[in-house]
Formats: C-alpha cells, structure tokens, sequence
C-alpha cells in the first residue's frame, strides 16, 4: 500500500478537532449511550463507525502473518525468528504504532530513600527517586518498593505501573494489588505512578518526552515515541535501578500493568529481554485484542480519543485496519519466549475479551517455535475458568474493567511456575 507523506505530529493531533477538555465532554456524552446489554456507543468522527457488539456484524478478516519475513521467507526456526523476524516486527511498532525512543532519552539517577517497616513487620518499605535528566524540573520517578523480612537472598519482584504519580510530587496510586499475598511468596513488590514518567495527555513538552524536544519543538516526529513508549521506556528504567539493588534478583522481575498500562507492559516486554514475566490486564485495543476484529473500541476511536498515546504515524490508520502491518497477536508474540498473562472481563467488551483470548492464540506458534508452550486451547473456555498450563496464560472474569481479586490470584501461581524466591 502506498502512503502518502504524513504532516508533524501535532497537526495530527488537530485533525481529530479535539482538545483535551473538548474530549472530556465527547467523553462524557458518549459514555451515556449504551447498548441494551450497557456496553458504550461511540460514533468515531473521522470515520463514522459506530461500536460493534454483534457477531454476525464482524467482518471476515486476515491476519498478517507472524512467520512469514517481509522479503516473503518462511520462518521455520527459532534462529530466523529472533534474526529476521523479530526486528522487522519491532521496527514496524516502533515506526507505525508506538514510537522509538529518541537517541537523546535521558539518562536516571537513583536516589535510595531510608527503610520503614510494613505489613506488621513482615516487610521492609522504602522509596527510590530517579531523576531523568539534568533540568531543574526534570521528572522525578517514584518507586515504592515493598521487601520481605528473612529473606536469605535476593528475591523476584513484581513492577505495578499504576496510574497516579505526576505533579506536586504525588507518589504512586496502588490499584488493589494483593501485596500481602506477594510478600507471603518471599517476593518483592514496586510500584510506579505513570505519570511521574510521562503526562497521559499531549503534554509532549513535559515528562521524559519534554527532555528530549529540541528548542521550539512541541511534539516529536511521526515516528517518535508517543506515552506507551515513555511509559515503557520508565519500565526498563526502573529495571536499570534493580540491577544496583542487591536485595532484589533483576533476572526475575515480573511486569504488571492494566488498560492502557496493559498496552505498556506488553510493549515493555517486547523490547527488554530482562523482563521474566508480563501481565496484561484488560488492555484491549491496540493492546491485546486483534485491532481487525470490529469489536468494541477500535482503532479509529484509539486515533481520535488517545492520539498522544502514540506515534504521530498511527494517524495512518482510521478506517484502514486490514492494512495496518501488525496485530495484537504479534505484540504477544514479541513478548516470547518469556511467559505472558492476559485477561479480559464480561463486562468490559469494550476492551473486546473474546479479541484478547484470539490474539494470544495467533501467538502460539511463536511460542511455539522457541520451545514454550502455547495456551494449549483455541476455543473460548468457560467464563472464570484459569488457563495456565502453558507459558501464555488467559483468565476470563465475571466482571468489569479492572484487575480482580480473582485475576490475581490466577496471576501468582502463573508466575508462581517462574519466579522462585530463595529458600
């Protein structure tokens, strides 16, 4: 397909008419139509679509093809996978979805804040600050990191990027997470709040992305990193601070993130090998559900609501998904050989679950290939029915758009099979 010549990133963002506080309010109507079955309505104003919630509405579609290379050859080992393939597949989310990371990021330095106890003297707390950058407002990255007491070595962890964190120096928000039960395991347990990375909005000139902008420059090039890509790039550099704590086994960090931070932890994966584990609440989207499937929120309503998420060349594709060079069963697919946990509610088919659970199978030959296992079904199973046998993992739950309880504990004995804490 021949594309023509896309404009500066933020003349993109103007196309879609909307400021910030105009999308509040598109927002706000939007959410107040639904379905009979209470699932959201939205018409996408560049395309026209409007939300899908009927099978017999969505469209046949083609995968493109995880193992064939672009030059047409046939990937039939793991060699030529990690060779030949995986490049081409990161390059083409680099460049056409989320955005590369400028040569010029900037460099953290960690400062390691005193320990308290926590969890009734089961734990250790303690807070490291990492500045990015030598600006006097460089961004500051809070992370609280929850330690068992006793342990006789270094110990796994588990990353939460949560949302909260931000201006006036707010720490990260906890999103429910059952740390208790981490600290039980003889895991280690961080948290961030995301927006002490990069601003969830077209702030490009604040954040991580603002230290990378030259002089005048408002937003970065089509093909530069929108805030998935800051947000994961936040990722690996926490991972970086691991590696200095001896209290912590950095070859055994597993990453958690939910809805859009689900999306984050996927790419996080995809492009830092350090990365033991990875799970992906509920991301939906452009996360972990097939962008072809017409299901719930689509990449026209991604484009339109959530520009700034991205790279300026993901504009390219509203109204045009069967031509877009990569899926979420690819995204998935990067994240191999390393075990990945998916899931998805039954009231949250916005984020399209039943796309969620088809994608992770669409990666299964890649898992496949480099000798792990697959999810070891094709077929939806039951409602609240843990898939974890293989080293792609899947829970459907009764419920909403959010991390449960029960998500959770499927989650730990996954990760359970990988992360093994010192006895």
């Amino acid at each position: 397909m021949k594309l023509s010549k896309l404009p500066v990133r933020i003349s993109l963002i103007a196309l879609t008419g909307l400021t910030l506080t105009m999308q509040s309010q598109i927002g706000a109507a939007q959410q107040a139509q639904r379905d009979a079955n209470g699932n959201p309505i939205r018409t996408a104003t560049r395309t026209g679509h409007v939300s899908n919630y009927d099978e017999t509405k969505v469209p046949p579609y083609t995968l493109p093809e995880l193992l064939v290379a672009a030059n047409g050859t046939r990937i039939q080992s793991a060699d030529q996978w990690m060779r030949i393939r995986r490049p081409e597949l990161l390059k083409l989310y680099e460049t056409e979805i989320y955005g590369k990371v400028p040569s010029n990021a900037p460099r953290v330095v960690w400062e390691v804040g005193a320990e308290t106890a926590a969890l009734n003297g089961a734990a250790v707390q303690n807070r490291v600050v990492g500045k990015a950058g030598e600006a006097a407002d460089s961004p500051r990255i809070n992370v609280t990191i929850t330690m068992p007491v006793g342990a006789k070595g270094a110990v796994p962890i588990i990353l939460c990027v949560n949302f909260g964190g931000g201006s006036g120096g707010r720490g990260p928000i906890s999103s429910g997470e059952p740390v208790a039960d981490i600290i039980a395991r003889g895991w280690g347990y961080a948290s961030v709040g995301y927006a002490d990375i990069q601003p969830d909005s077209t702030a490009f000139t604040q954040g991580v992305i603002g230290q990378t902008l030259a002089a005048g420059q408002t937003a970065p090039p089509p093909d530069g990193w929108g805030t998935i890509s800051a947000w994961a790039w936040g990722i690996s550099r926490i991972i970086d601070y691991f590696e200095t704590d001896k209290t912590i086994d950095a070859r055994q960090v597993a990453i958690m993130g939910h809805s859009r931070l689900g999306k984050t932890v996927l790419w996080a994966g995809a492009q830092d090998p350090r990365i033991a584990v990875v799970f992906s609440s509920c991301a939906g989207e452009m996360g972990s559900s097939l962008a072809r499937r017409d299901w719930g929120e689509t990449v026209d309503d991604m484009a339109q609501n959530f520009a700034w998420q991205f790279a300026g060349n993901f504009q390219k594709w509203p109204g045009k998904w069967n031509d877009m060079p990569v899926d979420a069963h690819m995204l998935i697919a990067l994240n191999a050989p390393h075990p990945v946990f998916i899931t998805g509610g039954t009231t949250d088919q916005w984020a399209d679950p039943k796309g969620e659970f088809l994608a992770a199978v669409a990666a299964g030959p890649v898992y496949r290939l480099l000798g792990k296992k697959d999810l070891g079904i094709t077929e939806l199973p039951a409602l609240d029915t843990p898939i974890i046998t293989g080293d792609l993992g899947w829970h459907y739950h009764t419920g909403g758009h959010s991390a449960t309880p029960a998500d959770w504990k499927v989650f730990l004995d996954f990760a359970g099979k990988y992360l093994k804490a010192t006895n």
